[in-house]
């Protein structure tokens, strides 16, 4: 069966839309749906239900995802292998991330990584913990950046430790405090992400059997931070996030002081990856470098 019906479904898919897939692919609407409906022929049962408002797997599209994202994978990988016995470096770098690397660390790195690497291509999916969690199970990437303890699978390297700092309007009573004692979250109107995205927080809270008076939640980091410095409330968040966005806030430590690890999980196919692989090890040095304590 033809490899290039499998990344025309998986990229119909991840586009949303046979349009938008086509365009990616530089294809034909028509060609792509005409690989669709052979690819469905050939299996014999619908892998997508197509609507005006885009595409969505069926029940047993769900079932055949995951080997048609491992046939591509290993296709990729044989392709890195007999590049790099030619002595090249190239292949597609699939990675998985969170806001705070995304912005601080992984433009560095790529930059970086690319001037020694110029061939090889990189696909960068940004979410919160959960997404990432998530597109590591699936396959969806090759290594993803998690904050510790992970369900994700394959080799996990811890990275960082990172403290959780408490943000609040410049101008807020207990900004001056040398030290934010975690149990004023109770009586603050606090703002929260998603319960999907704030496992550090919780485990903070719950190792001191807080519970906060979340009166705003989001999934957008730095949405809290605009809403921290309109006075709406206070938040906790990673450093590493801050940086660059104190201004018009005050950051304190919290007592007792709470941190996260971050980590990066590298899936099985990652391993087999030479680019990935060699990414992997590139990235841990350079946050070694950077901060050799974890």
């Amino acid at each position: 069966m033809s490899l290039q019906k499998y990344e025309i479904f998986l990229r119909t898919l991840e586009t949303g839309s046979v349009s938008r897939a086509a365009e990616d692919l530089g294809l034909t609407q028509s060609a792509v749906s005409h690989a669709l409906t052979s690819l469905e022929e050939q299996f014999g049962f619908p892998v997508l239900k197509r609507s005006r408002s885009g595409v969505r797997l069926t029940e047993e599209g769900k079932k055949v995802l995951p080997s048609v994202r491992a046939i591509l994978s290993a296709e990729m990988q044989l392709q890195e292998t007999v590049s790099s016995i030619h002595g090249l470096s190239t292949g597609t770098i699939r990675i998985g991330t969170f806001t705070s690397v995304a912005v601080h660390w992984l433009p560095s790195i790529l930059k970086e990584f690319q001037a020694a690497h110029p061939h090889i291509r990189f696909k960068l999916l940004n979410g919160d913990y959960h997404d990432v969690e998530q597109w590591l199970e699936e396959g969806a990437v090759d290594l993803g950046f998690v904050s510790l303890p992970t369900r994700a699978p394959g080799k996990v390297i811890p990275l960082m430790k990172d403290r959780l700092l408490v943000i609040l309007p410049k101008d807020h009573p207990l900004a001056n405090l040398p030290c934010f004692p975690i149990s004023f979250a109770k009586q603050e109107s606090f703002i929260s992400l998603l319960e999907s995205s704030d496992q550090d927080l919780r485990r903070a809270l719950d190792a001191e059997d807080i519970r906060p008076n979340v009166r705003f939640v989001t999934k957008d980091d730095y949405a809290i931070i605009a809403m921290v410095e309109q006075g709406l409330g206070i938040a906790i968040m990673p450093e590493l996030l801050l940086q660059g966005r104190r201004d018009n806030i005050a950051a304190l430590e919290l007592s007792p002081q709470a941190t996260r690890t971050i980590a990066l999980a590298v899936t099985d196919a990652g391993r087999q990856s030479p680019a990935a692989s060699q990414f992997a090890d590139f990235v841990a040095s350079q946050v070694k470098a950077q901060h050799p304590k974890i």
